[in-house]
C-alpha cells in the first residue's frame, strides 16, 4: 500500500533517546476469533495496514532503528510480512519465544541483543496514534531505570496499575488487581536502561506461570532505583478484541488524506477524504469517507460509509457497508446494510436465494475463507 495517503501525527525526534527497540509479538490472539486463526493479532489490519507496521513507524521517529521483535508460532507471517525492515528504514532481528511464559521471559530472551544499551520495549498489538516521541524525549533526559507511560482509563482492573507520586514517580505498581488504587493503566510501552536485566533475573514466576514484566519493574522501585510514568493523553487500543480493531480502525482513517489513483466510473460520488488504490474500480457507486479502497478492488453498485477499510482484490457488489473492516480478497454481494463489521481474507457472504435488504444493520465477524449465505426473511426485511 501507498501510504502517501496518511497524515502522522507523531513529532519527529533527535536521535538518541534509546539505542534499541525490542517490539514483543508472541500473543495469540483468543480473543479476535476467529480471525487470528489464520494470522497473528500484530498483522491484523487498521486502516488498510498491519499494527506492527504502526508500531515500526512510532519507534523509527524516535531515532531508532536496531529493533529486535520477540515471535512465536506466527514467526513465519510475521517475518514474511515484514521482512529484514529495510523498507520502513530501519534492522529487523527475529528472536523466538516458543512458549508464551511472559513479558518478562521475553525481555529476558533479548538479553544478547540488548547488551548494556537503553532500549523501548513496545507491544506489537499496540496502537499509539499520536506517538511517544516526548515520553522518549523526557526518559533520554533523565534516564530513570525504567519509565512507564500511563493511560487514564475508567476500570483499571484488567491492566498493570501504576501508583504515582505528584512528580511522576512509580511508587507501586500492581498487575491486575481486583480493587485498584489508581486510574493510571501501564500502556504498553516501556523505556528501560540495563537495570532492568537484573531484575529479570531476580523474579519468580507468577501464580499463571509467566515472568511478569510488573513484577520486575516492581522490583527496581523495591530496590530504590528511579522508575518514572509519564501519562499518555492521545488515542491508544490494543488489537486485542474485535470492538478495538474496529476502534483504532476508524481513527486511523481520520489521518487519511483524499487520493484517487484508481478508477471511478458511471456516476460514482466520492465524499469525504477517500483513498482509491491503484487499479481500484469504483463504479455506480457511493464511498463517504473517511474510507480506504485497496488496490485491484471492485466497488460496484454499493454504498460504503465512513470508518470503512477495504483491502486489495476485493469484491463489494449491491451492499452497503460502514464502519468495518475488509481483509484481502473478500466477496461481499449482499444488501445488508452492514455496520462493525470485520470480514477475513478471501471470505465470500452472500445471500443464500433471493436477494435480501433491510432496515437494520447486520454485524459480522468472518475469518478467513469462510463463506457465509444470508437467508432473506419472507417479509424481505433481511
Amino acid at each position: 500500500m501507498d501510504f502517501s495517503g496518511f497524515a502522522t501525527n507523531a513529532r519527529p525526534l533527535s536521535k538518541g533517546s534509546a539505542v534499541k527497540a525490542l517490539v514483543l509479538s508472541g500473543g495469540s490472539g483468543a480473543r479476535l476469533r476467529p480471525i487470528s486463526h489464520s494470522m497473528p493479532k500484530q498483522l491484523i489490519p487498521v486502516a488498510n495496514r498491519p499494527v506492527l507496521e504502526y508500531v515500526i513507524d512510532d519507534i523509527r521517529r524516535l531515532g531508532v532503528t536496531d529493533i529486535a521483535i520477540v515471535v512465536g508460532s506466527w514467526a513465519t507471517q510475521i517475518q514474511q510480512a515484514l521482512g529484514d525492515g529495510s523498507r520502513f528504514g530501519v534492522h529487523l532481528t527475529y528472536l523466538r519465544q516458543d512458549l508464551p511464559l511472559g513479558l518478562a521471559d521475553a525481555l529476558r530472551r533479548a538479553g544478547p541483543f540488548l547488551g548494556d544499551d537503553d532500549f523501548v520495549m513496545y507491544l506489537g498489538d499496540n496502537v499509539l496514534r499520536e506517538g511517544v516521541a516526548e515520553i522518549a524525549e523526557e526518559f533520554r533526559r533523565t534516564r530513570p531505570a525504567a519509565q512507564l507511560v500511563v493511560h487514564k482509563v475508567a476500570d483499571t482492573r484488567a491492566y498493570g496499575v501504576a501508583e504515582v507520586d505528584a512528580d511522576g514517580r512509580v511508587l507501586r505498581l500492581v498487575e491486575k488487581p481486583e480493587r485498584p488504587r489508581s486510574d493510571l493503566a501501564v500502556v504498553g510501552v516501556y523505556f528501560f536502561t540495563s537495570a532492568i536485566h537484573a531484575s529479570v533475573a531476580a523474579i519468580e514466576p507468577s501464580a499463571r506461570g509467566e515472568l511478569e514484566i510488573t513484577d520486575a519493574i516492581q522490583r527496581l522501585v523495591a530496590d530504590g532505583a528511579p522508575v518514572r510514568a509519564r501519562e499518555y493523553t492521545g488515542f491508544w487500543r490494543d488489537v486485542g478484541e474485535i470492538e478495538h480493531v474496529l476502534d483504532c480502525n476508524r481513527r486511523l482513517l481520520e489521518d487519511l488524506r483524499h487520493r484517487v489513483t484508481g478508477t471511478v466510473e458511471g456516476g460514482a460520488e466520492l465524499r469525504g477524504p477517500v483513498v482509491v488504490e491503484d487499479g481500484a474500480r469504483v463504479v455506480r457507486s457511493r464511498v463517504t469517507g473517511p474510507a480506504v479502497i485497496g488496490a485491484g478492488t471492485l466497488v460496484e453498485d454499493a454504498e460504503i460509509g465512513p470508518g470503512t477499510a477495504v483491502g486489495r482484490g476485493c469484491l463489494l457488489r449491491s451492499t452497503s457497508l460502514a464502519d468495518s473492516v475488509v481483509l484481502d480478497g473478500a466477496s461481499i454481494s449482499f444488501a445488508g446494510p452492514f455496520a462493525r463489521s470485520v470480514i477475513g481474507r478471501s471470505a465470500t457472504v452472500g445471500p443464500a436465494g433471493a436477494r435480501a435488504g433491510g432496515r437494520a444493520a447486520h454485524r459480522l465477524v468472518v475469518g478467513d475463507h469462510a463463506g457465509v449465505e444470508v437467508a432473506a426473511r419472507p417479509d424481505g426485511a433481511g
